[in-house]
């Protein structure tokens, strides 16, 4: 297993921790813990697509497990926040139903060996929505989520209309896959 792939499985691996610090309220530091682990699992994101383009280590596993475990982050964290109240159930059913969309997408593609690569839109998405969980664990960590709710808020709402775009940026892309009714 290469570089890039190990962190990739890093990134999966690390998702537990981070959900079970963030919960761990009894732990002194629990936020700051939490949002270490985020951070780490985000930069992997990052470094893991890097190295394994400039080396030239892509490999199927990895194509397969790094949207997995970036979809995995990111819906474990919002989903934590939607439980504390940290923000609205809306933008998480938005979000979770492009990834279901774009996954479908892949496996009706993959049946016509076309591979749906993550464009500029989908990369943008995924940045800012780190960037956003990234800020709202910030302000967990300060203990200070009410004064800053206003600005979670937008945030969350900006990755959710990225969300959307890149959605139809793929769907339209692709369309020609699933219209075959004709």
């Amino acid at each position: 297993m290469n570089l890039p792939n190990k962190l990739t499985l890093l990134r999966a691996i690390l998702v537990p921790f981070f959900i079970l610090f963030f919960y761990l309220e009894q732990v002194p530091g629990n936020y700051i813990i939490a949002f270490v682990i985020f951070a780490v699992a985000s930069f992997t994101d990052f470094l893991d697509g890097h190295i394994a383009r400039k080396q030239g280590l892509v490999t199927t596993f990895g194509k397969f497990l790094d949207p997995l475990a970036d979809k995995v982050l990111v819906v474990s964290a919002l989903c934590c926040f939607t439980e504390k109240g940290l923000m609205s159930a809306i933008p998480l059913i938005i979000i979770v139903a492009r990834e279901f969309m774009v996954s479908g997408l892949r496996l009706v593609t993959a049946n016509e060996g076309v591979v749906v690569a993550a464009g500029i839109w989908g990369k943008l998405k995924t940045a800012f929505t780190m960037v956003a969980i990234v800020a709202i664990l910030l302000f967990c960590c300060a203990g200070v989520t009410e004064k800053f709710e206003v600005i979670s808020d937008v945030l969350i709402w900006i990755s959710t209309a990225l969300t959307v775009i890149s959605g139809g940026v793929y769907l339209k892309g692709y369309w020609k896959y699933i219209d075959t009714d004709k």
